[in-house]
C-alpha cells in the first residue's frame, strides 16, 4: 500500500507543475483522475481489496468527473 501511495503522490506533484498550460478542462481531468485514484486506491485498502484496481477505477470515475466539471468552467 506503500508503493500505491508514492505513485500516486509522484503523479499528482507532476500533474501539478504541468497544469500551467492546460486548458480548465484539461487541468479538471487530470486533476480528478489524480484524486479519484488517490480516494480509489485509499477505500479499497480499507475494505480489503486491491488497491491497484481501486486506484485504476478511482482514476477513471475522477477523470470522467473532471473532465465534465472542468469542461463547465470553460464555457
Amino acid at each position: 500500500m506503500k508503493h500505491i501511495g508514492l505513485i500516486v503522490s509522484i503523479g499528482a506533484a507532476v500533474i501539478a507543475i504541468g497544469c500551467t498550460n492546460m486548458t480548465p478542462q484539461q487541468q479538471g481531468t487530470a486533476s480528478g483522475a489524480a484524486i479519484g485514484a488517490a480516494a480509489g486506491a485509499g477505500i479499497a485498502a480499507i475494505s480489503g481489496g486491491s488497491g491497484w484496481t481501486g486506484a485504476a477505477i478511482g482514476a477513471v470515475a475522477g477523470g470522467v468527473a473532471g473532465n465534465i466539471k472542468g469542461s463547465k468552467q470553460q464555457q
